[in-house]
């Protein structure tokens, strides 16, 4: 990222996952931070976050997931972005996500989990305090 341009930040909704009012909240609360937020919309495949991340030269992807499917798709991204070349793009995610997952998952490159009732602050906190490294 470079100095004096705001985080670009994709939120998506993969899968078949239809219920977004949680991530609308935290796109709002990130906005409101002072970011760049693009809303990707519900029920988009891995290879339309990842290539909707590389084409709006995002540096960060946020992902919200309720259905489960996350020890599915989470790999799947992180897969697709190190193909593309753009494993630089930091991926975060959110939802419901059992606790016995998150380690798993950020071994796998995920640089955090917010599960769900996270303040939007702590979010926010993470990904300045990431960014900027």
């Amino acid at each position: 990222m470079s100095k004096g341009r705001k985080k670009r930040i994709l939120i998506a909704k993969p899968g078949l996952d239809g219920h977004d009012r949680g991530v609308k909240v935290v796109a709002r609360a990130l906005r409101n931070a002072g970011m760049e937020v693009i809303y990707a919309g519900l029920h988009q495949t891995p290879l339309q976050i990842v290539n909707a991340a590389i084409d709006e030269d995002v540096d960060a992807i946020g992902l919200s997931i309720l259905s489960g499917a996350h020890n599915t798709i989470f790999p799947k991204i992180i897969a697709l972005l190190k193909d593309r070349g753009a494993s630089d793009i930091l991926v975060f995610g959110g939802g419901t996500i059992p606790k016995k997952d998150l380690e798993k998952l950020k071994s796998l490159g995920i640089g955090e989990i917010f599960t769900t009732g996270t303040d939007t602050h702590a979010i926010i906190d993470y990904l300045d305090r990431t960014l900027e490294r």
